[in-house]
């Protein structure tokens, strides 16, 4: 609710006022502390610096707005772990204002606070004590026993204490700012869940789970409060640096678990409860947002949400067609402006959007989940330490999993470290990606792995074979029905896997739209238009590049698919449709579907890294930008009104609500930016945004006839009225039984996601 009216404020003061009045300075300094408190580092850190300037210039150097600018700039980098950046701006800040206002004033103690923050977050205790000491007895002389100032005085001094294993003397203080800050701010303002936090970090230290466990759940249930606010409004990214400012607490109640209380019940359920909340939280916000926008908008709102899909589009457009030049970064920061403001505009206008967030827990999760299912929450996390000092707190990331019956207690355990794990998965995915690879290696491979990340698991299952299956980072890579058990045989053969961003998504998957349109078939795009084929490419694992359903944006490769022409003609005519090929086969005749029963795609897919050539920020602000589908027309950039290539980013805004199944029977479509703790930014990510239900997807370059076997199996079971995750498993199994498709390559590229259920459910 802040950051508009302290944007607002800002504007006029500068029309009003001109960009170098003391005023505009202090508007600056509002807003970047905003950022500052949502994470927003890289936003808040030029607008510190603009403010600081402009005090500098004038008249008297020596303005106490100057001493002010600096601690604020010193604050942001000490919060990024810069502390010596930090440290001379700190005591240059403490200098003038001493010279300025005399020893006794609140100003003063806030510097002297700051500087011994800064030296205890470095372990310099023996400078941080008598700091501390001097800023809290000031703080009590001039602004009373009662002040926020002084709770916060009085909990940064018990950290002192409790990082030097003083805990009697940091307990009693502890208590005194929880207490202080519930009576002055509320029971739910973020510090109080800081002091929830402290305290039950404290008990930790001491070996009373009890306590801790006790704290922990009053501090979570703080930060999910003020997780739903910060969530309800702005833009995507405003909301994952939001997300990781609670970080810490995450990791240290998942740790306090796994090495501190493993057979603890009331630990573990936390545990799972925390990642329920927390993983894929913001997907969630923005496809429950975008379904909002469809059904309840306004006609001004309709003009906003249009003007935001156009704004994407030529975004999209910038990317992928323009040379990086001064004019593109003007373009492209303009239109990132646009979509901002648009995006945050959008999610006021609705009051649903600030009350269709209902507390998550673990036992509403828990009713969702079929009695011959389980839920297994894979998750990387940070292990926790309580007794190190602050800077060795965090150990190097892990995996651990956490499983959920519909009845019975929740299992939890660790898998082992990051770091090992990527290698294991890489070795298996070079093997998998290789058609030509030994079957022996290749089943080794599986089953390193395996043996590491499933082996365990199935212990915890006990007789469930079906698997409802969350991963997290890099194990969203992985197809893990081709893992390998200690029998020899491929996990397929035993076991049901239905992919999902967070056991959370059960709650979406409970709400079904009607759709409005028969299936949707769009298949073997005529990339030239009437043209000039281009020259075959071979690939890196010399699989015929005209024969993958995969492309290289760089080399502008748009070689034809004959495969998806047979798969389109075989599945209409199962569903009893006419397929939109050759030049029919647009990408503006994808953004005019609306709510298709199933929506099947066949073409060329594609994820990119991120370009050195272009602006870091604009693929972080819409990471989006690196994945998605190739359509009739790119070459001449005319595709039914668009440029031919349908960006992740873009299919967000499909109107897919009541689609059932969406396919991708293209290349990587799986893939795309990673990020611990929400999945993937790719086209599956898109797909659920736009309002899909299921969505079959890629994991790597698909082989065209290999892809066209499975598709026509695929429907035919689907249409048996199997599950659409169980029609897929049978049909894996059935080439896995034949003579030319054994290889995982073949069979294991695509995997399902979303629900699971029969269509006709």
């Amino acid at each position: 609710e802040a950051i508009p009216l302290a944007e607002r404020m800002l504007a006029i003061r500068k029309k009003l006022l001109g960009n170098e009045h003391p005023d505009v300075a202090t508007s600056l300094n509002n807003l970047a502390g905003l950022y500052s408190r949502q994470g927003k580092y890289a936003d808040a850190e030029p607008l510190y610096r603009q403010a600081l300037e402009i005090y500098k210039r004038l008249p008297a150097d020596e303005h106490l707005n100057v001493a002010t600018s600096l601690n604020n700039l010193a604050g942001l980098y000490e919060k990024q772990g810069k502390y010596a950046d930090a440290e001379p701006l700190y005591r240059q800040a403490l200098e003038m204002r001493k010279r300025l206002l005399g020893d006794e004033h609140p100003d003063v103690a806030q510097s002297l606070h700051n500087l011994a923050f800064l030296y205890s977050s470095q372990g310099r205790y023996a400078d941080a004590e008598p700091l501390y000491r001097q800023a809290l007895e000031i703080y009590k002389r001039l602004l009373g026993d009662e002040h926020p100032d002084v709770a916060t005085s009085l909990n940064n001094l018990a950290a002192l204490y409790e990082s030097q294993g003083r805990y009697a003397d940091a307990k009693p203080l502890y208590h005194q700012a929880l207490e202080m800050r519930k009576h002055l701010l509320g029971d739910e303002h973020p510090s109080v869940g800081t002091s929830l936090n402290h305290l039950a970090r404290l008990y930790w230290g001491q070996g009373d789970i009890n306590r801790t466990f006790e704290f922990f759940t009053q501090g979570v249930r703080v930060e999910e409060h003020n997780l739903t606010l910060n969530l309800a409004v702005g833009f995507e990214r405003q909301k994952r640096d939001y997300v990781n400012t609670i970080s810490d607490s995450t990791n240290a109640i998942i740790s306090l678990h796994l090495n501190s209380a493993t057979n603890n019940p009331k630990a573990t359920r936390l545990a799972l409860n925390t990642v329920l909340q927390r993983k894929g939280r913001i997907l969630d916000v923005l496809t429950n947002s975008q379904k909002i926008l469809r059904q309840r908008l306004d006609p001004e709102s309709q003009s906003l949400f249009k003007n935001l899909i156009n704004a994407q589009s030529q975004l999209s457009h910038l990317h992928l067609f323009y040379n990086y030049n001064e004019q593109y970064r003007t373009q492209v920061t303009q239109l990132e402006t646009q979509i901002k403001q648009l995006e945050d505009q959008l999610s006021r206008r609705s009051e649903e959007f600030r009350t269709q967030s209902q507390p998550i827990t673990l036992e509403t999760i828990q009713k969702l989940i079929p009695g011959d299912a389980a839920l297994v929450e894979l998750v990387q996390y940070q292990p926790f330490n309580p007794k190190p000092s602050p800077d060795k707190r965090f150990g190097k990331p892990r995996y651990a999993v956490y499983i959920l019956s519909a009845k019975g207690e929740t299992k939890g355990i660790d898998l082992g470290d990051t770091e090992t794990i990527q290698k294991t998965i890489e070795l298996f995915r070079d093997n998998l990606l290789y058609p030509g690879a030994d079957i022996t290696q290749v089943k080794q491979s599986a089953r390193d792995l395996d043996k590491i990340l499933m082996q365990p698991v199935r212990k915890l299952l006990g007789n469930t074979r079906k698997i409802l299956l969350s991963p997290d980072s890099a194990l969203n890579l992985i197809p893990f029905e081709a893992l390998v058990d200690e029998n020899n045989r491929y996990l397929v053969e035993n076991y049901s896997f239905t992919y999902l961003t967070s056991g959370r998504d059960l709650l979406r998957l409970q709400n079904h739209s009607p759709s409005q349109q028969p299936p949707v078939l769009i298949a073997d795009p005529n990339f030239n238009r009437p043209g000039e084929l281009v020259a075959r490419q071979p690939n890196a694992n010399n699989i015929d590049a005209k024969n993958t359903r995969s492309i290289d944006l760089s080399q502008r490769v748009f070689s034809p698919l004959p495969g998806t022409a047979e798969e389109a003609k075989a599945i209409s005519t199962l569903l009893k449709v006419k397929p939109l090929t050759g030049a029919k086969a647009t990408e503006g005749a994808v953004k005019q579907v609306k709510s298709p029963r199933i929506l099947h795609i066949a073409t060329h897919g594609f994820f990119e890294k991120a370009p050195a050539n272009k602006e870091k920020t604009t693929l972080d602000e819409n990471p989006l930008l690196l994945s998605g589908l190739v359509f009739a027309g790119v070459k001449p950039r005319q595709s039914g009104g668009e440029d031919g290539i349908l960006t992740a980013l873009e299919t967000t805004t499909l109107n897919l609500a009541g689609t059932k199944l969406a396919v991708l029977s293209a290349c990587d479509t799986a893939l795309g930016n990673i990020r611990a703790g929400e999945g993937i930014y790719g086209l599956r990510r898109a797909l659920v945004i736009a309002g899909s239900e299921s969505q079959m997807i890629s994991l790597w370059k698909v082989d065209d006839d290999a892809s066209k076997e499975l598709m026509v199996a695929y429907y035919k079971k689907l249409l048996d009225n199997q599950g659409r995750s169980e029609a897929l498993r049978q049909t894996q199994l059935e080439m896995l039984k034949g003579e030319m498709y054994q290889h995982p390559y073949y069979w294991a590229a695509f995997i399902p996601s979303g629900d699971w259920t029969s269509m006709d459910k």
